[in-house]
């Protein structure tokens, strides 16, 4: 299942073109708060498809019959660049358990690369909703990378993919290599994907813009 908040017109789509826009990327705090508020916009529409029990909460002047959220999810991100993401996902989902995950392209030409995987830190996640945040679905491989590498931590009930910007080729890719009731919330869809994978228009390097240029 894709979501595409895109097809709707909305402040949303204001943030999203600021994060495209080379003026407004030279300031790397404005670059990096306008990525959380995407991802605060994401996880507010993700939480309507998670599952909620009645509480019973006491005011000052009685009992008011509220929700609240049945489980946590457990929110993943993938170093460095989904860093900004995730902390506006953890602004939503505050007591929820975190996941880290480090995978990179190493590059054996320059149109050919693998994905390595060389970090995990996060909980157990047998029967858990997990919510894993990066900015860009570029091919779809570092994902199915990551969510394999999860697995060793435990099998998820529900899986559920944040991004800013995704391609055809990665949500089908993703699609083919994930469970079927995997969910896919974007902000996003272009079209186009080089011959060295990168998106276009897409945006640039996100962790680069966000965190400075790697050596």
């Amino acid at each position: 299942m894709i979501h595409n908040l895109s097809n709707t017109n909305s402040i949303f789509s204001v943030f999203l073109s600021e994060i495209r826009d080379s003026k407004i990327q030279k300031d790397p705090l404005r670059f990096r708060r306008n990525l959380e508020r995407i991802s605060e916009i994401l996880g507010y529409e993700v939480s309507k498809s998670l599952d909620y029990k009645p509480v019973s909460v006491t005011t000052p002047l009685g009992q008011a019959e509220c929700v609240g959220l049945s489980e946590q999810p457990v929110l993943a991100t993938i170093l460095r660049a989904g860093l900004a993401m995730h902390q506006g996902l953890l602004n939503y989902f505050d007591r929820a358990e975190c996941a880290f995950i480090s995978a990179y392209r190493k590059h054996t030409t320059i149109e050919e690369f693998d994905i390595h995987v060389e970090y995990l830190a996060a909980p157990k996640l047998d029967n858990k909703t997990v919510i894993i945040s990066d900015p860009m679905l570029a091919t779809g491989s570092s994902m199915v990378m990551v969510y394999k590498a999860l697995l060793k931590q435990g099998k998820p009930s529900k899986v559920i993919i944040v991004s800013a910007i995704a391609t055809p080729v990665a949500l089908d890719y993703v699609k083919r290599h994930l469970p079927d009731t995997t969910e896919i919330w974007v902000g996003a869809i272009d079209e186009e994907l080089t011959a060295q994978s990168y998106i276009v228009p897409g945006l640039g390097d996100a962790g680069d813009l966000a965190f400075g240029i790697k050596c």
